[in-house]
């Protein structure tokens, strides 16, 4: 018997040929070939060529009226020749139209159907073959319907365990009930975390932990596979494998996931985040089509669970908050952040308010997990190793490198530095840092020297911050409005209530030189 061929299958979820056959509208009756439960349909195609090797890709139903058959055919060869091209070509089934040109199906058609196990059906005079087509596609439908609601009810209940009191269980519970398998979380070193679900045999759960190390460590080559049993096949992310024939190349370097059946039980491993060595592993009965999507979300949330606290950076981060809470200053936390100077970033993006999503994509760009979503602004904090560039969609702020005492002070640098970036409509704007004339005055002199000019406005931080910008803008109502956020007319009244209180001419540019010093350092 010719060997078959593996068929190209669509993304769809097939139909059993037994759906098939119970649609009482179509009639249609198996005659000959295996009546296993197991055989699916991936697509119906009509084809009366003598040959239809060619045009056949795998998993079909070939329909056909006999048209190609010739008057002799019965004494040859011709019925085992064009059934072992179907079977060959990867055909799931024949279906053979009674009438117009043939009054029953030939018998040696049938016998040949059966010495090559290929599914044999009679279509009866009244079912038309884009009947039966259209029947394909309907059951066909309806699985895809089915199984994107089995999905979607899987991601929601996943999402619900993880947000219980107890996560990491919880989830690992309702993916194996989702499954009807088992799912277990291996650490960095192996061994079992947790675990929950049906119990599998000892050979599957070993082969599972091997399975569990092809992802974890994947520099090393594949274990070496029993006889019998092919190498699992890692895959990429968000494609399932299956096993290679034996004697394949070994795994591709950072596999996200591994499959590999152990007798009749189906396993799928996992790795969880970059790098941290978490592995989830699911050994199951059986695989649907939405299993792999449903284990995927499964590990994306245990990769949230186990990532942050589990990674040292996460701990880090973890231990700095929590003394900044009980009382420690920043110059003693700063160091479990890392060393050196630190920039604050501030941004705003160019579209719409900032959400959590869009602030962690910014901290991930500019390289810093350290983000503050407050309003319509998210502030960064970046070592000063790591130049911050525009980004886009962005308006970014940047002050001067800082040690930990002077955050405060660049906190306040970037946020002049955005709110200058907003109104000359520039993507970045950096702090100066170069030495200016008010570095010329002793600072606790230029301090008291502007805490006596600006004593008319104490108290009033609005009118302060519009004379600020006013004044770096150059007088310019439209602009210092816009980095504002406030109508231009609120902008001249503010500025002539400044004149007022500080009995100043604010056209004088002398006097402009000396508000902005005092501004400065105030």
């Amino acid at each position: 018997m010719p060997e078959t061929i593996a068929p190209a299958v669509p993304p769809t979820p097939p139909v059993t040929l037994q759906a098939l056959l119970a649609r009482d509208d179509l009639a249609l009756r198996q005659i000959a070939g295996p009546a296993d439960p197991g055989i699916v349909i991936h697509w119906a195609h009509t084809s009366e060529m003598a040959d239809p090797y060619p045009y056949l890709l795998g998993g079909e139903l070939l329909l056909t009226a006999g048209v190609h058959i010739p008057e002799a055919a019965g004494s040859g060869t011709y019925f085992d020749d064009y059934v072992s091209r179907i079977v060959a070509a990867g055909g799931a089934a024949l279906g053979f139209g009674v009438a117009p040109v043939h009054d029953t199906v030939p018998r040696a058609l049938v016998a040949a159907c059966d010495r090559y196990g290929l599914p044999l059906l009679e279509v009866p005079p009244q079912t038309t073959f884009s009947g039966v087509a259209r029947a394909v596609w309907q059951l066909m439908a309806q699985a895809r319907l089915a199984e994107l609601r089995r999905v979607s009810e899987a991601q929601q209940s996943l999402a619900a365990a993880a947000s219980r009191p107890d996560p990491v269980p919880s989830v690992l519970r309702q993916l194996a009930q989702r499954l009807g398998g088992r799912a277990v979380l291996y650490g960095p070193d192996g061994s079992e975390i947790a675990g929950a679900g049906r119990e599998t045999p000892r050979g599957a759960r070993t082969a599972l932990a091997e399975l569990a190390g092809v992802v974890r460590h994947p520099a090393a080559p594949p274990p070496a596979a029993p006889r019998g049993r092919a190498h699992p096949v890692p895959s990429a992310p968000g494609k399932p494998s299956a096993p290679s024939a034996p004697g394949a190349p070994g795994p591709r370097p950072h596999p996200a996931s591994a499959t590999d059946t152990h007798g009749t039980t189906h396993l799928a491993v996992y790795a969880l985040g970059a790098g941290e060595g978490f592995v989830l592993g699911v050994a199951a009965p059986r695989r649907d089509p939405g299993d792999h999507t449903i284990a995927s979300v499964a590990a994306v949330l245990l990769a949230l669970l186990t990532g942050e606290h589990h990674s040292g950076a996460g701990a880090a981060r973890s231990s700095a908050l929590v003394r900044l809470l009980l009382g420690a200053p920043p110059e003693e936390v700063a160091p479990l952040l890392g060393t050196g100077q630190w920039l604050v970033v501030h941004a705003r993006p160019e579209a719409q308010a900032p959400d959590a999503v869009a602030a962690s994509a910014l901290g991930a760009a500019l390289g810093s997990p350290l983000v503050d979503l407050a309003r319509d602004v998210v502030r960064v904090l970046v070592p000063a190793g790591r130049e911050p560039g525009p980004q886009p969609g962005w308006t970014l702020g940047v002050s001067a490198a800082a040690g930990p005492r002077e955050w405060p002070a660049a906190d306040t640098q970037a946020a002049r530095a955005l709110a200058r970036a907003r109104a000359t409509r520039t993507p970045l704007v950096r702090h100066a840092a170069r030495p200016a004339l008010a570095d010329l005055v002793p600072r606790a002199d230029a301090e008291t020297h502007a805490r006596a000019l600006l004593g008319p406005l104490a108290g009033q931080a609005a009118l302060a911050d519009t004379l600020r910008t006013w004044l770096s803008l150059h007088g310019s109502w439209d602009r210092t409005a816009v980095a504002l956020g406030v109508h231009r007319n609120t902008v001249r009244q503010r500025i002539a209530r400044c004149a007022a209180l500080l009995a100043a001419d604010l056209d004088d540019p002398d006097v402009r030189m000396e508000l902005w010093f005092a501004l400065r350092r105030d």
